[in-house]
């Protein structure tokens, strides 16, 4: 049992207890056990109990041990399964709809009887909600817009998520004694935000819809349909989805194409290949004679319409095919073009690590630099740093630095962009800085008007290297705030600020979407893990992924250029406007 599994646990247990109006040290006790396991560095609560480290472990408590360790023992929480059995089922769904706190959840299950997400909106709609005090007409429509989110997501995961859950279940296919070799496919290899069922490509020795049968009949599964086919989709008992495509070996390349592209890249290709007398059937390729075509890669079956590879994360919406008939398919980033990272919290504002300890992480990724870019001193909910504190943090990052720890670390700041435009700090403050990005994280409210204006006055402002986070989306959970991202990479180009890609999996802001419009711009990309702790710095590899799905290439890319380009580039933002 991983940390973050078992913290999931005991943060639903204290939503619950919340939700059943138990005292509030009983519920915060749930969160702290929590947030002392995410801190805790290993990947197996079993081996600190066995040794007793996990009961020693501060935060926990007897009774959250206890849960910890019947998540051990089997996988599950018996407490958490009787807290759900004694509320209505509709009410944990209420705790999924974004803008809905635990403690409203309470208060209009308790003054409106609202016990489902669809009493929620009949509420919402007919004008109860906004009667109960501390609601009102505005956070009932927000109400409705998190619905809406909440209903659209459906069964959609954020993309770490999903892609941990396609690997557990390639593995398990790739067990199969009757499976010669299997690959992830679908939105997961396409790299997409969010992602559905698993989608598994298994190429069988035997006969591919006995393979596909065994799968169907396994313990553990709860619902099959198209049971009587090579591709049957499972849903099994703790609610992954596998949408599985069992093939013969012969088969396997073509399978893999059409299962990894969208429906406009797979229609598209199907219509290059019909020009060519080439006819799509199945998961094989025939002649006009209606032979059977030997395609052994996904590379030869591009070669039969005379176009290069195209990676499978730009296989999505069609434009993909034009860059590939005009010869001008880019070479895309790679994770080693990599060569530091911008975005980083630490133990002075919010994040779990020391600078040292960032510092050594990055260098363990073979990175020669990290930026330090704690919160600034507006955002005091995270800790932010007042000018005394930043300067004792410059001073423990340059001891650091003199003890030559095989890692450039660099003075940045994450500065809230305030709701005038202006940078948290002053000009003096921000002169003493390597580098800052300038973050929106207040009045989301404006109006796409306003919130464009305060981006682009901030843009004005020579201490901003790098537009963080440029549209404060949260995936599955927050729409972008309303703002003309034209007019912000415009202008962004024009001043040369670099925006970034933030690869937060939760964010992945700036859609890939728009960052190809940025690379249009001539705008520096900058991709930032926002990393929380030493395992968030993975989240660049995330990032590159999006990247790539834009086209995005390493000269593209702030944070693969060396450390002395990186600070060039600050200091000629600066000089270009004094």
């Amino acid at each position: 049992m991983d940390p973050r599994t078992a913290a999931h646990t005991l943060t639903r247990i204290a939503a619950f207890l919340e939700l059943r109006g138990e005292s509030t040290f009983k519920c915060r006790a749930y969160e702290q056990a929590a947030r002392s396991l995410v801190a805790l560095d290993t990947d197996d609560l079993g081996a600190l109990d066995r040794d007793g480290a996990l009961a020693r472990t501060p935060g926990l408590g007897k009774a959250t041990l206890s849960v910890v360790r019947d998540l051990i023992e089997t996988g599950e929480s018996r407490y958490l399964a009787e807290l759900q059995a004694g509320l209505p089922p509709g009410m944990t769904d209420l705790l999924r709809v974004p803008g809905l706190a635990i403690s409203k959840v309470h208060l209009l299950h308790e003054q409106l009887g609202i016990d489902s997400v669809d009493a929620l909106e009949a509420a919402a709609r007919d004008g109860r909600l906004a009667s109960v005090k501390g609601f009102g007409a505005k956070t009932a429509a927000r109400i409705l817009r998190g619905i809406e989110i909440f209903r659209a997501s459906g069964t959609l995961s954020l993309y770490h998520r999903g892609a941990q859950q396609a690997h557990t279940l390639l593995a398990a296919v790739q067990a199969h004694p009757d499976v010669r070799r299997a690959e992830i496919a679908g939105a997961v290899r396409r790299h997409c935000e969010t992602v559905g069922a698993a989608e598994i490509v298994a190429a069988c020795s035997g006969d591919p819809h006995a393979v596909a049968a065994s799968f169907a009949r396994a313990p553990g599964v709860r619902t099959v349909t198209l049971e009587d086919t090579a591709s049957p989709s499972i849903t099994f008992m703790d609610g992954a989805q596998l949408n599985l495509h069992c093939v013969h070996d012969a088969d396997f390349a073509v399978a893999l194409w059409r299962h990894t592209g969208s429906a406009t890249h797979v229609d598209t290709m199907r219509a290059l290949l019909a020009r060519e007398g080439i006819t799509l059937h199945a998961d094989a390729v025939r002649d006009s004679r209606g032979g059977s075509l030997g395609i052994a890669t996904e590379a030869a079956l591009y070669h039969l319409v005379n176009l290069p590879f195209i990676h499978p994360e730009m296989r999505e919406e069609g434009n993909e095919f034009l860059l590939a008939v005009a010869g001008k398919l880019p070479t895309l980033l790679e994770v080693h073009d990599i060569r530091g990272a911008l975005h980083c919290h630490t133990t002075w504002s919010d994040g779990k690590a020391s600078i040292a300890e960032m510092a050594e992480a990055a260098r363990v990724r073979g990175w020669s630099y990290i930026g330090i870019t704690d919160h600034s001193q507006a955002a005091f909910y995270a800790g932010g740093l007042t000018r005394d504190r930043v300067l004792q943090q410059h001073d423990e990052i340059d001891a650091l630095n003199a003890a030559a720890p095989g890692v450039r670390i660099l003075k940045g700041i994450e500065a809230d962009i305030l709701a005038d435009g202006a940078l948290d700090y002053d000009a003096d403050l921000l002169d003493r800085f390597d580098f800052v990005v300038g973050s929106v994280h207040s009045r989301f409210a404006m109006d796409r008007q306003r919130m464009t204006e305060r981006v682009l006055r901030a843009l004005d402002d020579p201490y901003l290297t790098v537009l963080g986070h440029p549209t404060g989306r949260l995936l599955l959970s927050r729409d972008p705030y309303p703002i003309d991202m034209d007019a912000v990479l415009e202008k962004a180009g024009a001043v040369r600020v670099a925006v970034e890609l933030n690869a937060d999996p939760k964010r992945l802001d700036l859609d890939w979407r728009l960052l190809s419009r940025a690379k249009a711009l001539g705008v520096a990309i900058e991709i930032g893990p926002d990393a929380h702790s030493t395992m968030g710095l993975d989240n660049m590899t995330i990032g590159v992924g999006m990247a790539r799905k834009a086209g995005i290439e390493a000269g593209d890319v702030l944070n693969a250029r060396s450390v002395d380009e990186v600070l060039a580039f600050a200091r000629a933002r600066r000089a270009a406007q004094h």
